[in-house]
């Protein structure tokens, strides 16, 4: 079993910036796969990053790309979420999920076999 726990959300200014992190138990966090994904009132989730598992490769939604990095630190567990240049339509819950069983990073949903219970990111215009 794996837990994530994001952290990090908050109220923004519209051009401001956020960072969210996201924690994993376990000793295995290197094996995992990990992406970020979100969603807003009345929307169906959405990919918006994720990562390989040792942190060399990354993939974007076009929306995020430019304004987002993600990375990760495998000692502490965490991954994280950098969201400058932050724009009212990012307002959304987003998630942090651990794909466990491939090597497979991107935008499907149905690879990632962990998920945390999601941290709020509002930003104001």
């Amino acid at each position: 079993q794996v837990q994530l726990v994001e952290s990090g959300g908050g109220l923004v200014q519209a051009g401001g910036s956020l960072r969210l992190s996201c924690a994993a138990s376990g000793h295995t966090f290197s094996s995992y796969a990990m992406g970020w994904f979100r969603q807003a009132p009345g929307k169906e989730r959405e990919f918006v990053a994720a990562i390989s598992r040792a942190g060399d490769n990354t993939d974007y939604a076009d929306s995020v790309k430019g304004r987002f990095t993600i990375s990760r630190d495998n000692a502490k567990n965490t991954v994280y979420l950098q969201g400058n240049s932050l724009k009212t339509e990012d307002t959304a819950v987003y998630y942090c999920a651990a794909n466990s069983r491939t090597y497979y990073y991107g935008p499907s949903t149905t690879a990632y076999d962990y998920w945390g219970q999601g941290t709020q990111v509002t930003v104001s215009s």
